[in-house]
């Protein structure tokens, strides 16, 4: 069943016999016993794309279902014998999963040496329907999704600030107002970004639309907008977590907005109604303790 649902995933013999350490041969010996003890085609080869057919569809949704209810008993066994272990698969939206979640997930691996932890970066919106297919099982996103299928649970704040190349013009400035970004090129995140949706909401509630700038270029990554600021394309609204280094080294610069501060949160998000894994229970768990010393620390020393 594994390598049947690889084979589909992937729609690679090739590509699975990869994914799984098998040779070619041997992935295709395995569908094929498959089909052979169920009776029914299962895959079809259109040249090197192999697709499901309608009973491979069946047995794929099946499938999954099982290998994850068999991960979960595995788990769960080891919790009972006070051991930790198993695969849990994380997908993160750009800052939390590139300047957040690393430092968590090496302190968590440290007290669970066995687990293994995937994340995979994408936009906002990938994230939440990786997480309604169930190709992951957690997800910490930069916005609050309007989404009845999905449970969100604040975790992190974050702050957008405007920055800027050290020697823009408005770098010896104390702050702009928010009417004087229209003049200015500007660099956006791609539609579908948490960073996008959230600069878009909190400028409209200040009467600005996202209209009103000068766009020179949209990008996929927050590391696109942020080297490309370096490079004097432009200026952007980017998080806080994002730059921090930057700003210490001197090769970014932050401009306060006149009466504009964009706050945020990070959100862990979930399926509603699917029952968590051991191990991501344990995350979640251990995720929520991290958040809470790190807002009892930031308010210390604020």
């Amino acid at each position: 069943l594994e390598v049947f649902c690889r084979v589909v995933e992937l729609q690679s013999f090739t590509k699975a016999a990869d994914a799984v350490c098998l040779t070619q041969p041997t992935v295709s010996e395995h569908v094929r016993a498959l089909e052979e003890m169920l009776g029914e085609k299962l895959v079809d080869r259109l040249g090197r794309e192999v697709l499901p057919t309608p009973a491979g569809k069946i047995l794929y949704q099946y499938g999954r279902k099982m290998i994850q209810l068999r991960n979960e008993a595995v788990q769960a066994l080891e919790k009972y014998k006070g051991n930790l272990s198993g695969h849990l698969q994380i997908g993160a939206s750009t800052i939390p999963g590139t300047y957040i979640l690393p430092t968590f997930i090496g302190a968590f691996k440290a007290e669970h040496p066995s687990i293994q932890i995937t994340v995979e970066i994408s936009s906002s919106a990938e994230i939440v329907e990786k997480i309604l297919r169930s190709d992951v099982e957690l997800g910490l996103i930069g916005a609050k999704w309007q989404d009845r299928r999905i449970v969100l649970e604040e975790v992190f704040s974050d702050e957008l600030i405007l920055t800027l190349f050290p020697d823009h013009p408005w770098a010896g400035r104390s702050s702009v107002e928010l009417q004087e970004l229209s003049g200015q090129a500007f660099i956006l995140r791609e539609k579908g970004s948490g960073t996008r949706m959230v600069m878009k909401d909190a400028l409209q509630e200040h009467g600005f639309d996202l209209s009103e700038l000068f766009v020179v270029a949209e990008m996929g990554s927050t590391e696109a907008v942020r080297q490309a600021i370096k490079a004097k394309i432009g200026i952007s609204i980017l998080s806080f977590h994002a730059v921090a280094e930057d700003l210490q080294r001197g090769t970014l610069v932050a401009l306060p907005i006149e009466g504009a501060r964009i706050c945020r949160s990070f959100y862990l998000i979930q399926r509603r109604n699917r029952q968590a894994s051991p191990l991501c229970t344990a995350f979640v768990d251990f995720l929520r303790d991290r958040a809470a010393e790190t807002e009892k620390s930031g308010a210390q020393e604020r």
